[in-house]
């Protein structure tokens, strides 16, 4: 039996202790050994309440011996030099997403890592959840005929002034906070050959990043992908799938709770509801981080094409 791979987490981000610390320390296959801050009493908070040390600093957890992997929940701008600093340190790495702020820097970590012989990965978690895989058999299966087009939509409602993903300077905007997932699904069903047609992003009124945005890709084969997003909107998290005889349609696609029960919509001559088992795709992630870890290295592809475009989105737009 393999021993738990010993993570450390740099910074007290909400996503760490809401949803990533709880499923580490649930794992099996993972133990927690420290949290780290640059405030002394916020990491000895959160240590208290997950059963690890605490540390003052992310460059001491760093230089701890019986640390093997991190996670890197800070804001987006602080990714590449973090993660650049675990990696030279030793570390396997679960950073949040975007893994940084530009496709050169994301190719550099990613290059990083495979010299030093550790994991590096994204955290993006639904694509660890099982619905998505059995979307892509319904498509292989020819359940909806030859695929024409996918479109995809998540929106979130208004966040409070101060949060940091209004703040340019950290990295904030909805393209990498939420359009990131909309993209991401595109790249995981239509393939690494996707590429951006045109794209349009948005500033809300007396916000210093864009609130929201749409773009239109397409691949070589002449399908297309529709996506929106934003993050000062009714709440909306779904995709579909346009084929020659049918299409498939998804909601609460991108973050379902655990106990969701996931739904597959399968529309053509008659209309069916594929009841899924729920799964949690938090634990998924974990799970996969753990085999990275083990192996040495993770998967790479996604995550460079993935920074390539949404670069392109940017660019595009301008």
């Amino acid at each position: 039996m393999s021993t738990p791979v010993r993570i450390g987490v740099l910074g007290c981000a909400d996503i760490a202790v809401r949803r990533m610390l709880p499923a580490f320390t649930a794992s099996p296959d993972v133990e927690v050994a420290a949290v780290a801050s640059r405030d002394l009493s916020r990491a000895e908070e959160v240590a208290g309440r997950f059963g690890c040390r605490a540390v003052q600093g992310y460059a001491e957890l760093l230089d701890a011996d019986d640390v093997q992997a991190v996670y890197v929940p800070l804001p987006a701008a602080l990714h590449a030099p973090w993660v650049e600093a675990a990696l030279n340190a030793g570390k396997h790495v679960l950073a949040e997403k975007p893994l940084t702020t530009d496709p050169e820097s994301t190719e550099r970590l990613l290059d990083l890592a495979a010299k030093q012989g550790v994991a590096l990965m994204e955290n993006v978690m639904f694509v660890h959840h099982p619905r998505h895989e059995a979307v892509r058999r319904l498509v292989a299966e020819g359940r909806i005929g030859e695929l024409r087009s996918f479109h995809a939509a998540f929106t979130i409602p208004p966040l409070p002034d101060g949060d940091i993903r209004y703040d340019p300077e950290l990295g904030g905007g909805a393209l990498a906070d939420v359009g990131l997932y909309p993209l991401r699904a595109a790249l995981h069903f239509l393939g690494p050959a996707l590429e951006i047609v045109g794209a349009r992003l948005t500033r809300g009124a007396g916000r210093r990043v864009e609130t929201s945005g749409a773009a239109l890709l397409g691949t070589p084969g002449g399908v297309t992908a529709h996506i929106t997003f934003g993050m000062e909107h009714a709440y909306l998290s779904r995709y579909e799938l346009w084929g020659s005889e049918g299409r498939i349609t998804v909601d609460r696609a991108f973050t379902p709770p655990a106990d969701f029960v996931p739904v597959i919509g399968l529309h053509g001559r008659t209309t069916e509801e594929l009841r899924l088992e729920p799964a949690d795709q938090v634990a998924a992630t974990v799970a996969a981080f753990v085999a990275a870890v083990r192996a040495g290295s993770a998967p790479a592809g996604d995550t460079l094409r993935q920074a390539l475009l949404l670069d392109d989105v940017r660019r595009r737009s301008a």
